[in-house]
């Protein structure tokens, strides 16, 4: 949420801070600003509400505004209406520092009445400018120290925050200081940069540093220095990005979403290349050995958003093959429920940016408490990659569209890679079933593009229902797990109200929602659970309900009960999933184009939540 990206070199500054914004839009924003200066001169701010491209022609796209050191800003309003006055950056009363920030200060009315005591008033109504005055008043109090003003606000800030500071005094400086809100550092020879996020500072350099929590960087061109919250100069090794530029780009698709659809083949092609060696699944990399696999009592997958549903899928895979229990927990409800874990068991934490701000404090938590932690994420150096006890890493590479596909994907098959493997473990299965499954999942790169080959049978369908006002989902076991993805995908780019059941719950209320015509989508890959499905499918067809059923090929039958199908290839039911869910986010993706929509961005929505 909200995207922060800052530049100090010989180039000009305010053409590479809107080119690295518009890298970050698919975070969420409603206004942005850029703060710019040029040597000594003051800081020239220009603010603008709405899209970027607002700011960027209120600044002649960077041209009208001079200057090589300066800071930039989308926000996501949390703290005041989306306003140009509550935009970023802010400044102190006499304009001697500016500043931006990403996160919440849980203690700014409190730091505000102390600041207006002091003689400071206020303009915005943001906690922002409450911390970027905090600073004012440290580094005046202090003889315009700036490590000495830094330190004393991070100690009297609460919350989560990702600063970034320009001193009048001080040109060709900008100061950041990062807690549980990401932060990352790229130099070049003579120019240095900084962005909550890799692909504003891409295009420029991939050698970059992370700030860790609690730390703060002073950076001038080329250079940055580091320090601890007790303000002591610390030592940090850089850090090199893999991604290339094109990965970032839309590559002459008219979505990034529809890009990323098409990218999951490689995405899962290469993220089973980094656990699959030889025929055999390596989990080395999660730091596992075979005793402590067969030791492990209880797993606990604990996740926001598509990475919980990518846990609803893994807990049936883990029970079946592992035997394992599993429990799939709301990341946002797990600390505050005051867990009990079992000290033998594992949390694994699903996410795609490493930054999210509930799935974070749920591995502190289980930290706390002594519990081996495994993260699963997409971005090295991401905060939940350096805290968790290891790390398995997607290779998805760099995912724009708020709406997650290729990620997803790639975690999905990250779990069923690791309950093979406990399985294979513990005994549970032998080394035919081991074989054969390995051998399984090698083929899901190849189905998912012949899956997509056939989008335009999707495609037909998905207009037909543009103007839909409600879409249900129904599936039991793992299908069920699927049918929360689809929905998801449809609500959050499609804005028609959408929800996905299990298709045993439906006579325990839910089917009083069925009218005539509203499109109930079944899913029916798990051939124990085939008939039930479709006795529910009959159940809401009766009721009036227009029908589409999702299966595999070979159960044609269906075509009898529904009135629209799509089919995809076979493979073992445990790993079901990974084809089932791409006609639903072509379903999900063709509705929003039908609809006109704003399919990268959607309303209200960010793609890192890194606030509660």
């Amino acid at each position: 949420m909200c995207g922060i990206v800052g530049f100090t070199g010989i180039q000009q500054a305010a053409p590479i801070l809107l080119e690295g914004l518009s890298r970050l839009e698919y975070r969420g924003y409603d206004s942005a600003g850029i703060a710019v200066r040029d040597g000594e001169s003051d800081v020239k701010t220009v603010k603008a509400k709405g899209r970027l491209k607002e700011l960027a022609e209120k600044t002649d796209f960077g041209k009208a505004v001079k200057g090589t050191c300066g800071i930039g800003h989308t926000r996501w309003a949390t703290h005041g209406e989306p306003s140009e006055l509550n935009a970023h950056p802010h400044s102190s009363d006499d304009g001697a520092v500016t500043g931006v920030h990403n996160g919440i200060i849980e203690n700014y009315k409190e730091l505000k009445e102390k600041l207006i005591k002091k003689g400071y008033s206020f303009r915005s109504a943001t906690d922002t400018e409450v911390a970027i005055k905090l600073v004012d008043y440290y580094y005046k109090k202090t003889g315009s120290d700036p490590v000495d003003a830094i330190h004393k606000t991070m100690l009297h800030v609460r919350g989560s925050y990702a600063l970034c500071i320009m001193f009048k005094d001080r040109p060709g400086e900008i100061w950041t200081a990062r807690k549980d809100s990401p932060m990352i550092i790229g130099l070049t020879e003579n120019d240095t940069y900084v962005a909550s996020d890799v692909p504003a500072i891409l295009k420029y350099t991939r050698t970059v540093y992370y700030i860790d929590n609690l730390e703060f960087a002073c950076l001038t061109p080329g250079k940055a220095t580091f320090y601890n919250i007790d303000s002591e100069e610390i030592e940090k090794q850089p850090v090199t990005i893999e991604w290339d530029t094109e990965a970032a780009e839309k590559g002459g698709y008219e979505h990034f979403m529809l890009k990323e659809i098409h990218e999951q083949p490689k995405a899962v092609r290469d993220t089973l290349a980094s656990l699959v060696k030889d025929g055999r699944i390596d989990l080395s990399q999660a730091g596992l050995s075979e005793d402590e696999i067969k030791n492990i009592s209880q797993i606990y997958i604990v996740a926001c958003g598509s990475a919980w549903h990518v846990g609803m899928c893994a807990q049936y895979v883990f029970e079946d093959l592992a035997r394992i229990p599993v429990r799939v927990e709301l990341a946002s409800e797990f600390r505050y429920r005051n867990p009990i874990l079992d000290k033998n068991g594992l949390v694994i934490i699903v996410s795609q940016s490493g930054e999210t701000a509930d799935s974070l404090a749920a591995l502190r938590e289980s930290k706390a408490q002594g519990i081996k932690t495994l993260g699963i994420v997409n971005v090295v150096g991401s905060s939940i990659a350096r805290e968790a006890d290891s790390v398995i890493y997607t290779l998805a590479g760099p995912e724009i569209a708020v709406a997650t596909t290729k990620a997803y994907s790639a975690q999905l098959v990250v779990s069923y890679a690791i309950a093979v493997e406990f399985a294979k473990v513990r005994g549970e299965i032998d080394e035919e079933k081991y074989s054969a499954l390995i051998a399984d999942l090698d083929t899901i790169p190849e189905k998912i593009e012949k899956i997509l080959s056939d989008k335009e049978r999707i495609q037909w369908f998905a207009n037909k229902f543009a103007g839909a006002k409600d879409i249900f989902f129904i599936g039991r076991g793992i299908d069920y797990a699927i049918c929360l993805e689809g929905s998801l995908k449809m609500k959050e780019i499609s804005y028609i109200h959408s929800e996905a059941y299990a298709a045993g719950e439906l006579k325990h209320g839910t089917i009083s929602l069925i009218e005539d015509g509203i499109l109930v989508i079944g899913v029916l890959t798990q051939q124990e659970l085939y008939e039930k499905t479709v006795s529910n499918l009959v159940e809401v067809k009766a009721r009036g309900a227009y029908l589409m059923g999702l299966t595999s090929y070979g159960h044609y039958e269906i075509e009898d009960t529904v009135d629209f199908t799509i089919y995809v290839p076979k493979i073992d039911e445990h790993f079901a999933a990974s084809l089932a869910v791409i006609p639903l986010q072509l379903m999900g993706y063709y509705v929003s184009v039908g609809r006109g929509l704003d399919v990268d961005k959607p309303r209200n929505l960010a793609k890192s939540v890194t606030v509660e």
